[in-house]
């Protein structure tokens, strides 16, 4: 048996590896998944709770996204409600921001209660967070209206949020975002 010269077998063995392409290129930035921020009234919502993605997801009978507007209702009321259920799960999480007194865009602080509030809650846990409850302890965030254009009918924004309550874990929403047309 006769083998090969070993300049031969080197450039095999060189051009088997250059075929080899890397599989790991590192740990995506979660932030990188989340729907684009637009003012378009896209009908998009993401956010990381916790530094994980999350955005509405699955189905109980009514929308896993819904966002209502009344201007003329205590100087304009602004309702947010998002839902998702995990694949393979009947738990649901539920995440809830409301302004009243919101006539235009501009950030809105959810540390004052008579005026706003952002609410998370867990099925598979006995804690439901409000930062107008007064058993929440800790409560910290924005909601910042972008874009408010009733002729368009577009409402566009961002948020972030902390809520603590003894006896169960705290929730840190940040780079949320939402649009839809109204």
């Amino acid at each position: 048996m006769r083998l090969p010269p070993a300049p031969l077998l080197l450039l095999a063995a060189l051009l088997g590896l250059s075929q080899c392409k890397k599989s790991d290129s590192g740990p995506i930035d979660p932030a990188s998944q989340l729907p684009p921020a637009t003012q378009t009234g896209a009908n998009t919502f993401g956010c990381l709770v916790n530094g994980q993605v999350w955005t509405p997801q699955g189905y109980n009978g009514r929308s896993n996204y819904s966002v209502s507007y009344d201007a003329g209702l205590n100087g304009g009321i602004f309702d947010l409600a998002v839902y998702r259920y995990n694949s393979g799960s009947s738990k649901a999480q539920y995440l809830r921001l409301y302004a009243n007194q919101a006539s235009q865009a501009k950030s809105y602080s959810f540390r004052s209660p008579q005026q706003t509030d952002a609410r998370f809650s867990d099925d598979k846990t006995p804690c439901s967070l409000s930062s107008r409850d007064s058993a929440t302890t800790y409560r910290r965030g924005t909601l910042t209206i972008t874009r408010l254009d009733l002729k368009a009918g577009i409402i566009s924004g961002t948020f972030d949020f902390t809520l603590y309550q003894p006896g169960c874990d705290s929730v840190r929403v940040t780079q949320g975002r939402f649009g839809k047309k109204l």
